[in-house]
Order: C-alpha cells, then sequence, then structure tokens
C-alpha cells in the first residue's frame, strides 16, 4: 500500500550503499503507524501530508535493508528517530517528498535537502549566505543567481542534517562556505568549508564533498559522511 517509489534519481546525489525513495504526491495519514500518526498532535492539515509523505518514504527505503514497518518517531529535539542501525534523511518541498537510509557501520550521517528554485530571494541572501558566497553570486548572470543562490540553501541544510546525527550540534548559515567549482551543469559535486572550529570535524575532514542536480523546478543536495 506505500505509494512512495525507489528513487535512482536521488539515490545518484550519494555513494554506494545509499537507497533513496520519493512520493510527488500528498502523504496518506491513513497509512501512518500508530505511533507516529501520535507524533502530529494538532498539525494542521498541510503538516500532516508532509509527515506522512516522509514517513512513507522513509519506511520504502527501510525495507531496502530488511526493516519492515518500523514506527519512526519524532525526538525530544524534533528530529526523526531511525532504528539505532541506521542513518537517514527526509526533505519535503512544493510537492516533492523524498527520504535516504543507509546503515550506520558504513555512514556517520546522511543528509537531504530539495529547494524550488527562485524561493531564495536576495532580501535572504545576507542571512543565508557568507560574504564570499554573496560576492560569487554577483559575479554570476542575473538569470543563474537564483538558482545558484538555493543550491547555496540547500547544500547548507542538507550539510547541517548530515552532521547532526553525529554531533547534536546546531549551526548558523554563515558556519560553512559552499563552493560550487563546476557550477553551470545540470549536476555536479560542491563542497562545504568550516568558517569555524566545528564539532564534526572530528568525524570528517574539511572541505566536505557532495552532489547536487537540477531537476523540473527544484534542486537536490546530498552529503554523506562515511563512518569512522
Amino acid at each position: 500500500m506505500n505509494p512512495a517509489l525507489l528513487s535512482p534519481d536521488f539515490e545518484s546525489l550519494f555513494p554506494d550503499g545509499v537507497a533513496a525513495a520519493e512520493l510527488r504526491v500528498p502523504g496518506d495519514a491513513s497509512l501512518l503507524l500508530p505511533a507516529e500518526a501520535a507524533c502530529l498532535g494538532r498539525a494542521v492539515p498541510k503538516r500532516v501530508e508532509e509527515f506522512a509523505a516522509g514517513r512513507l518514504c522513509a519506511r520504502r527505503v527501510l525495507a531496502e535493508f530488511g526493516i519492515m514497518d518500523f514506527a519512526l518517531q519524532v525526538g525530544t529535539d524534533r528530529q526523526p528517530v531511525w532504528p539505532a542501525s541506521m542513518v537517514g534523511s527526509i526533505t519535503h518541498t512544493g510537492g516533492l517528498c523524498a527520504a535516504v537510509a543507509a546503515e550506520r557501520k558504513a555512514f556517520a550521517g546522511l543528509g537531504m535537502d530539495s529547494e524550488v528554485v527562485g524561493d531564495v530571494n536576495p532580501d535572504l541572501w545576507p542571512s543565508l549566505c557568507a560574504r564570499p558566497e554573496i560576492t560569487w553570486l554577483h559575479s554570476l548572470p542575473t538569470a543563474e543567481q537564483t538558482s545558484a543562490a538555493a543550491l547555496i540553501f540547500a547544500a547548507k541544510e542538507a550539510f547541517y542534517k548530515c552532521q547532526y546525527p553525529a554531533t547534536g550540534e546546531f549551526l548558523n548559515f554563515h558556519d560553512v562556505l559552499i563552493e560550487s567549482p563546476q557550477w553551470g551543469v545540470r549536476e555536479a559535486g560542491f563542497t562545504v568549508r568550516a568558517t569555524r572550529e566545528l564539532a564534526i570535524a572530528q568525524f570528517a575532514a574539511f572541505p566536505v564533498r557532495g552532489r547536487y542536480r537540477f531537476h523540473e523546478k527544484y534542486v537536490s543536495v546530498g552529503v554523506a559522511l562515511a563512518a569512522p
């Protein structure tokens, strides 16, 4: 009954060993497991649909590792509580939801984010981007700036999601810099550089690398950290 489908496109943003699934319709709350539904409280209908879509995608990828009907609950830090043997990430935006998961013995963390290109307008740049990133955005043709800003935002969100399970550290948008040396192609790699000492440095050497893909109206990003 799970409508989420395995996604080779999202899987391509990660190294081997990561499974991905996506869903392009609102999540059906009636398909939530009881323990998942109990996490919703008085959530508004849009939030219920997003939550359900994320859980269905997560359940689909966990099944690839033989984990069936696991209730993905919400922790005290408002983050999804994955099985102890797994790491994962969920994203949902503008009619698209996706989830990835992998075994903890192989990865310290996974981070994924999708954003609608055009949602990160110039008024938001100072709060989301460090000075070198803003300089880079202004150096691009006007027609490319919106896409590049969306990439920066999505890449930072994905990195934050990736590092948090291993460190529990909350980061500011100015704590890292995103660089895209292959800018101008539909799908390529990017790098994440720290602007201060971060707890994740005990697990990973900077720069951390990730991949992005522009598709339809979205940019989707994946970051993975190998297990120590």
